[in-house]
């Protein structure tokens, strides 16, 4: 864990000629309001792309907070040499939330929503993925801060399990699943299913597209710790977790 007091802000929030950054909404708020900071207080703000600032509160109003930065410093925990893009079918309830808030804690840098025949939900609109994706990216802000984080995985739109299929995905499946070969990338897909597995038609599907289906073992998995299981498997073989 991290002792830092660090905020997030987008890069257009920085306003580099003036050496300062705009705080707005849940950021400003909790800078004012939970740890009652005050002008002349050091915290460290990051952009969620990899840099990070030291800075000092210049202002502390209700709706936002301008922060005079200092110095560049690195974040305070370094990012995996393996890029993973987690891709999980839509999950039910709170399962997708701890599925993005975990999967950033262990280094996943993209996190894409699965739609797939055995899905736990349907999405009804436009407007209901909309909501969706941007409460997932909320969540992996709040990871990324916790957690040390310097980069903030995307979360995407929902994607059909095509646009992710290709040589360097890995598929987990309970069935038809191999184990784990070396990998010769620093870049991979790690794809899960729902609780309701994959279809036959999506399995051969993959195949076509050269991924490798991989197996987690003998026991039934549910959907989420599949998920993270994958990434702390691959971070642990060929990442930083050691």
């Amino acid at each position: 864990m991290t002792t830092r007091r660090r905020f997030f802000a987008p890069t257009d929030a920085f306003n580099f000629s003036k050496r300062s950054v705009t705080l707005t909404a849940d950021e400003a708020r909790h800078l004012r309001e939970v740890l009652r900071l005050k002008p002349g207080d050091e915290v460290s703000v990051f952009d969620g792309e990899g840099r990070e600032f030291r800075a000092r509160v210049a202002q502390a109003r209700r709706e936002f907070a301008e922060l005079e930065l200092q110095d560049e410093i690195e974040p305070a925990r370094p990012e995996s040499p393996l890029k993973i893009t987690l891709a999980v079918a839509l999950l039910k309830g709170e399962k997708f939330d701890l599925v993005v808030q975990k999967a950033t804690e262990l280094g996943v840098v993209k996190i894409v929503p699965l739609i797939t025949r055995y899905a736990d939900i349907k999405l009804r609109d436009e407007a209901d993925a909309t909501k969706r994706v941007a409460r997932w990216q909320r969540i992996a802000v709040e990871a990324a801060k916790q957690s040390g984080r310097g980069l903030v995985p995307e979360v995407s739109n929902p994607n059909p399990l095509g646009s992710v299929l290709k040589s360097t995905s890995l598929l987990f499946s309970e069935k038809a699943g191999e184990g784990l070969k070396q990998i010769e990338t620093d870049e991979v897909t790690a794809i899960i299913g729902s609780e309701g597995g994959w279809s036959d038609e999506e399995l051969e599907q993959a195949r076509a597209a050269g991924a490798q289906i991989v197996t987690l073992g003998g026991r039934i998995l549910r959907a989420e710790t599949a998920a993270l299981t994958a990434a702390a498997l691959l971070q642990h073989r060929f990442g930083d977790l050691k």
